[in-house]
């Protein structure tokens, strides 16, 4: 079967900070875009998630990721097609109607071995978030449009809405290769566009969303990956109690060791520090005046650029931290 990747990019950023501190003499206008977008992420406004979470490398591996995000035959699940699934079994039905052939990807896994590779993914597993307190019926018309726009009439899917984990956010499970034989491989360098059509989407149903890379926005807070992040909230992360652990045995014997990623991390802060400047005076020049205001305080509480190291020590140093006289003050009344 011939393979293409697909690139779902159809954009350039609308924000792009570091390129506004390097601007030269006559700079164009902003266009509305650009300042609206400016003015979302000054504000803070919440910012969309879409996280690829793996992908089914088997029909087994496929089967049960459908059983979870179908909460066992106890949700409903909606496919590419306008079907509604709510009985268990469906996902069967659902590979077979899909065709992904169970001995068809056993004879490519073969030859993979064989020449040292992993076999191809069968599906990919987007989730879509946002935090708590948006509508969820919202997030999920934003997330069945979005998907509508991107796969229909091309990649099989199906979506399930789940809200149990305090913030509404939907499972895609998308067929990897598409009803015209191409493939969609889905980087890292994709994220960015399909994160802003989220976004958009969800704006147009009257939603608050933003999408803006987190150097840009100054977040110091480490992602992790869904399975870890979820461990981490069960108080059950192997990894994170490891990390932890490391970093505190560094403590007790006189301080984090240096990083080998700390300079750039600082050069990236420094970058876009530069540019968020260059945006207010651009702000300035263009009659924005109240935004150009908004956006140095926003600048002014950027907390400093912090590893992921220096963040797991700042959360244990204030766990352990003895209270202030006026905290010990308000305990007594």
């Amino acid at each position: 079967m011939p393979k293409r990747v697909v690139d779902l990019r159809e954009q350039h950023p609308i924000l792009d900070i570091a390129s506004y501190g390097r601007r030269g003499p006559g700079h164009r206008p902003l266009t509305k875009a650009e300042v609206e977008h400016v003015s979302r992420t000054a504000r803070r406004v919440p910012e969309v998630m879409i996280k690829v979470s793996g992908g089914a490398r088997s029909l087994r591996g496929v089967q049960a990721h459908l059983d979870y995000i179908g909460r066992e035959g106890e949700g409903v699940i909606e496919t590419d097609d306008g079907a509604l699934l709510q009985e268990k079994g469906f996902e069967k039905a659902l590979v077979k109607d899909w065709d992904l052939d169970l001995d068809e990807h056993r004879r490519h896994t073969q030859r993979a071995v064989a020449a040292g590779r992993k076999p191809p993914k069968l599906v990919h597993n987007l989730v879509f978030s946002m935090p708590k307190g948006t509508p969820p019926d919202k997030v999920y018309a934003a997330v069945r449009k979005f998907a509508t726009e991107k796969f229909a009439l091309q990649h099989r899917y199906a979506m399930a809405l789940h809200t149990d984990q305090g913030h509404p956010h939907v499972h895609v499970v998308v067929k990897a290769v598409s009803e015209q034989g191409e493939r969609l491989n889905i980087r890292k360098a994709t994220l960015r566009e399909l994160r802003q059509d989220f976004a958009r989407y969800l704006r147009d149903l009257g939603v608050e969303a933003n999408a803006t890379e987190r150097a840009v926005r100054g977040e110091v807070k480490p992602q992790k990956a869904t399975s870890i992040h979820r461990a981490m909230m069960r108080g059950a992360s192997t990894f994170w109690r490891e990390r932890a652990q490391s970093v505190a045995r560094e403590l007790a014997s006189g301080g984090l060791r240096p990083e080998p990623g700390r300079e750039r991390l600082v050069d990236t802060r420094r970058d876009v520090v530069r540019g968020w400047n260059a945006m207010a005076q651009l702000l300035d020049e263009q009659g924005h005046r109240e935004l150009a205001t908004v956006v140095r305080r926003f600048l002014e509480r950027m907390p400093p650029p912090q590893s992921e190291r220096q963040w797991i020590a700042h959360q244990l140093q204030t766990r352990v931290r003895p209270p202030r006289p006026d905290e010990r003050q308000r305990c007594r009344r």
